[in-house]
């Protein structure tokens, strides 16, 4: 198949919300559609058994939350469709950041009970920083929630955002009807079922077809009225305006119920943009460019418990990835091949010969990759915008199995390369000290080392109020500087200089008082 043709069949997008809005159920039912899995998880369920595709990781399965995102590749109506499923929980929100770099568009799930919650404000303020278009779904509409006009204008309001609905409830809660199709003109009778064959579209001329009130009788009337309303108060919807990041589609239904779904991926798959362009270092990368390029923007320790494989995974942004080619590491300044490059359904995975742009493989890794990491057929440059984040909450890691110590070195080193923790040394590696963003990474952290390394650890809360790397052209004001500091000052894995400030008022003063050292609050600048 021609190249540009493999690169229009392309869909690249992320599912977020705010924690429990139905974001994993709702992956769950994509893959259903596309034949990727035969029965659909549920994330949180005494009677199903199964638990969700996208949830694979232990803790995942036992507290009902997603803690890492997942990649899943799956086929409808002819196009190539890359989902990531991703973390809702705010303790988690950097894997989310990090993963909408390398998406073209998202999904956004919003309860229709709660309406828009605070990480739904703030994923959305990421995708509004890089005008990632945008379609929301209204979820959960078998339960009584909000009135859907002033969920609208909630939606304007918190997520500075015009918003055009393209399909609309008849009703909701334990009277609702299903939902009349405002982008195709159809009609969605709503049955509370789990198979996904008993949803069925009924095309009707309008709302004025008759057959309205034989479906849904007296809500028909209803149904009308709010129809005339949306016309008369929303624009006609625009693909343009939605592709540039100013307008979203809004869908309603019901995932766990599986409705509403198919035609949000219908239209979804219609609309939603192919590989664009990315800004690098040096200049705009195109992705019908022959010279291949792509980006590191997640690594995962023990994907495969029983291998202990560690895999780096790649946005391809230009360029026709294949298997066994020599491809450029630039920040290592070498070459490198892969013999196994995989797709991935979660941790499920299948070994491919090539991939294209817009597509997100799994590389197997040694320890050659960091995230952000970029690869090319030899040209120098790097991409932009993948965040990094400065951490919040510091503690100090304690064996309390001294016989596992290697283990619990090793663990600690791989989990951290993840990105959502960050290590420091000190005392020559023998103390070792975490941070991070949010108290539940700790939990985490400390449920991989027992049960993907077998080093048992405790974490031990330190008064550290800001974590700030150290640069200085005069190396001996900075060798004064760390002996004074001695006990506030760390390295990171890197060997960079970091020195642990105990309050705003004292870093403010160590900032004052040493004029020709530089304090970062991010490693990136660190040379």
């Amino acid at each position: 198949m021609p190249f540009a043709k493999e690169i229009k069949k392309r869909r690249t997008f992320a599912i977020i919300s705010h924690p429990d809005a139905g974001k994993t159920t709702l992956t769950e039912k994509f893959l259903l559609f596309g034949g990727a899995i035969q029965t659909a998880g549920a994330v949180k369920s005494n009677k199903i058994k199964k638990t969700a595709t996208s949830d694979f990781m232990e803790i995942e399965k036992q507290r009902g939350i997603s803690v890492a995102t997942s990649v899943m590749n799956f086929e409808y109506k002819d196009l190539n469709i890359n989902l990531l499923d991703t973390p809702g929980h705010k303790d988690f929100a950097e894997d989310t950041y990090r993963t909408l770099t390398a998406v073209d568009s998202v999904i956004l799930v919003v309860d229709c009970v709660k309406g828009v919650e605070e990480q739904t404000e703030k994923l959305m303020g990421v995708c509004r920083m890089r005008n990632t278009p945008v379609i929301i779904f209204v979820n959960k509409l078998d339960r009584e929630g909000k009135n859907p006009f002033d969920l609208l204008d909630e939606l304007e309001e918190k997520l500075n955002i015009k918003v055009r609905p393209l399909s609309w409830p008849i009703s909701m809660g334990s009277t609702f009807k299903g939902v009349y199709n405002l982008y195709n003109k159809s009609l969605y009778l709503f049955s509370p079922n789990k198979k996904a064959s008993d949803e069925d579209a009924l095309p009707i001329s309008g709302t004025e077809d008759p057959m309205l009130d034989e479906k849904v009788g007296k809500y028909a009337v209803q149904l009308r009225e709010d129809v005339h309303l949306i016309d008369g108060v929303y624009d006609a919807f625009d693909r343009d305006q939605y592709l540039a990041g100013n307008v979203a589609p809004v869908f309603f239904g019901s995932a766990i119920n599986n409705f509403g779904v198919r035609e949000l991926l219908d239209t979804f798959t219609e609309i939603a943009p192919p590989p664009g362009d990315r800004p690098a270092t040096t200049r705009i990368v195109h992705p019908s460019e022959k010279n291949f390029t792509g980006f590191v923007f997640k690594i995962h320790a023990n994907l495969d418990p029983k291998h202990r494989d560690r895999i780096a995974f790649l946005r391809i942004c230009s360029g026709k990835f294949e298997r066994g080619k020599f491809f450029h590491h630039v920040r290592l300044d070498k070459d490198v091949r892969f013999n196994s490059p995989a797709q991935f359904m979660a941790q499920s995975k299948s070994i491919i010969d090539e991939a294209y742009p817009g597509d997100v493989i799994g590389l197997y890794d040694t320890g050659n990759f960091k995230i952000g990491d970029t690869l090319t057929e030899g040209e120098d440059l790097a991409f932009k915008g993948i965040p990094r984040f400065s951490p919040e909450i510091f503690k100090e890691l304690v064996n309390t199995d001294p016989m596992k110590t290697k283990q619990l070195d090793k663990g600690i080193m791989q989990l951290t390369d993840e990105g959502v923790a960050q290590l420091f040394l000190q005392n020559g590696g023998n103390r070792k000290i975490i941070g991070t963003v949010g108290e539940l990474q700790f939990e985490v952290i400390q449920y991989r080392l027992l049960h993907e390394y077998s080093a048992s650890c405790k974490f031990v809360p330190l008064s550290v109020y800001k974590a700030c790397w150290l640069t200085c052209k005069d190396q001996e004001k900075l060798n004064d500087f760390m002996r004074f500091k001695s006990s506030q000052i760390a390295t990171d894995k890197d060997g960079n200089v970091v020195y642990f400030a105990d309050s705003q008022w004292m870093l403010d003063q160590m900032i004052k008082n040493n004029p020709e050292i530089e304090f970062h609050f991010l490693s990136d600048n660190v040379t």
